[in-house]
């Protein structure tokens, strides 16, 4: 594949930093999972904070979609679900992606034992435009006073997750550490995480939560990716979070 074609598919790829959307942290998934047929829709957004170079400034992302949980049991749990992504970039053709999840909550392979999950998101209907097909696996724990900290590992489509040279960047490290601000108050809580990897996918990202009903939240957050080249400059993240049911 010359370089030329391949810088295109790469800025193309850049469309795709938001992401199919399980339940999350700010950009990593996390071991949170659905509680059986809740229904929950999210709706985010991604701006840009900064021109790109030679003045221009990056497509926003919007992503919505529903996520509902599939089953019945206390000590393992699933979600699946789906969504709507626009970027304003010729993969808005195949905007539809699907993501799913199981896990067990923390104590329930033993006791003491961590949250686990293991899942996957970014599956696009186009093959080698929008299949990322990024499979994932994380544990997570509560610490008194500290919060929660969570670590995993994810792959993906290694002929779609590139760097600006066109070398496979398909696997990278999930990390995050967030906590309800009870201090302040019940309704805030804070996050930091990170997606390690040099595909547009790989970012550092921080931000907080307000809960302002019991079924309705916003989440305000910051996006700085690890290679610029590929995935742009910086991006501010609105996300709405609504359970319906």
């Amino acid at each position: 594949m010359r370089i030329p074609y391949l810088t295109a598919a790469i800025l193309l790829l850049a469309s795709l930093t938001a992401k199919a959307t399980p339940s999350t942290q700010i950009w990593i998934p996390s071991t949170d999972i659905q509680k059986y047929k809740s229904l929950h829709l999210n709706i985010d957004n991604y701006v840009a904070a900064q021109k790109e170079p030679g003045g221009l400034w990056k497509a926003p992302v919007f992503v919505a979609g529903p996520t509902i949980g599939v089953l019945p049991y206390e000590k393992i749990q699933a979600e699946a679900g789906f969504d709507l992504m626009r970027s304003g970039l010729p993969s808005d053709n195949y905007p539809f992606y699907f993501h799913a999840k199981v896990g067990a909550p923390e104590g329930a392979v033993f006791p003491g034992s961590p949250a686990l999950a293991i899942g996957g998101y970014n599956f696009g209907l186009k093959r080698e435009v929008t299949d990322q097909n990024i499979i994932y696996g994380l544990a997570a724990k509560n610490l008194p006073a500290i919060g929660r900290l969570s670590a995993g590992y994810y792959s993906g489509n290694k002929k779609l997750l590139l760097d600006e040279n066109g070398k496979k960047a398909d696997t990278g490290v999930l990390l995050s550490w967030d906590r309800v601000l009870s201090e302040v108050s019940d309704k805030l809580w804070a996050a930091v995480d990170y997606q390690g990897g040099e595909s547009p996918l790989g970012a550092f990202n921080f931000g907080v939560s307000w809960t302002f009903a019991p079924d309705t939240s916003v989440i305000l957050g910051y996006d700085m990716y690890n290679n610029v080249k590929v995935a742009g400059r910086d991006t501010f993240t609105v996300q709405l979070d609504i359970n319906l049911w």
